[in-house]
């Protein structure tokens, strides 16, 4: 989810879902180490609760941004075992580390020596040949034995050899049952399940046999699936927002951040599915593509844009009668 989950987009899902935990893009400790944490870390208080995502095999820079994350206010940090980009292979973290356990275990622990957050890893269920129930076992004993209690698990395996990061997420077989199995045997340990589930009925599904459930791409392609989700698993009472809702509570964040100098563009982007599916979404989506970028546009582009998703809605209902 890197360039997707910045802060801006989290902003917006927060307009639509109070109570799911969000994810930062994966920040790199040697970024957090000898760079700017500032930058990396800025975030709207809003956007809580809220995990920090961390890559790295230093156990020292890891256990550094660590400290940074319970500075910073995150509710959690996840050290993620699981990218299978070139990148992020040839810094020698990401699912290349899950054919070195005892790194992962020592990571965790100097992690969790230094804050008091939740210290959790998001992996894959293998990679390459390493790829069966008893290895992916393995390597959770050896990073649990370290204090790691939770483990977001990709249900696909990754093939970090001849396999491009796009094609990594969907031509290695899901393998839901590995999953559960691993949570069946080891009701001790909270396990995520996260890959390949679209809506709310599966995420329901999965929960009959893991503790969570992690969105990625679906979340972001059609963000609005998530506004019954404080209600559906958060024993919220009110119902979500509706889409006019969430647009008329971005447009003052939207003003903040024009102010500031933030281009539009980079905040519009992120919000080009909230009508996924709805009268006037196509309209919605091609008059933000063709402003935003323009110099000085601002809330007004999104006022409009909206203006032509309710001139499309009441259309539909007049051809309906």
């Amino acid at each position: 989810m890197m360039a997707w989950t910045t802060r801006h987009q989290r902003y917006f899902l927060r307009q639509i879902t109070r109570a799911t935990l969000l994810y930062t893009e994966m920040v790199t400790s040697g970024a957090l180490v000898h760079g700017d944490p500032e930058r990396l870390l800025d975030h709207h208080p809003a956007e809580q609760p809220l995990a920090l995502q961390l890559g790295g095999s230093d156990a020292a820079e890891l256990a550094f941004s660590a400290r940074l994350a319970e500075a910073y206010g995150f509710a959690e940090v996840d050290l993620n075992v699981g990218c299978p980009s070139d990148r992020v292979r040839s810094g020698q973290f990401g699912a290349c580390l899950m054919a070195r356990p005892g790194l992962v275990a020592e990571c965790v622990d100097a992690m969790r020596e230094a804050c008091s957050l939740p210290v959790t890893v998001k992996t894959r269920i293998g990679i390459d040949d390493m790829d069966s129930y008893t290895a992916l076992e393995r390597f959770v004993n050896t990073v649990s034995d370290a204090g790691c209690k939770t483990f977001i698990i990709h249900a696909r395996k990754a093939w970090l050899q001849g396999l491009s990061p796009k094609e990594n997420r969907n031509i290695p077989p899901l393998d839901y049952a590995r999953v559960h199995r691993l949570k069946r045997e080891h009701p001790e340990l909270e396990i995520i399940i996260n890959g390949g589930i679209q809506d709310l009925d599966e995420c329901e599904a999965h929960l009959c046999a893991v503790d969570g459930v992690m969105l990625g791409r679906a979340a972001y392609k059609n963000p609005y699936l998530l506004a019954e989700a404080d209600r559906r698993f958060f024993d919220a009472r009110k119902p979500g927002p509706s889409r006019d809702e969430v647009v008329h509570a971005l447009l003052p964040y939207v003003d903040s951040e024009v102010s500031l100098g933030t281009p539009l563009k980079h905040i519009t982007r992120h919000i080009l599915g909230l009508f996924q599916g709805q009268a006037g979404a196509r309209q919605w989506r091609r008059h933000i593509s063709e402003h935003a970028h323009k110099p000085g546009a601002g809330s007004e582009v999104l006022q409009d844009a909206h203006a032509l998703v309710l001139r499309a809605r009441e259309l539909q209902r007049c051809q309906a009668a």
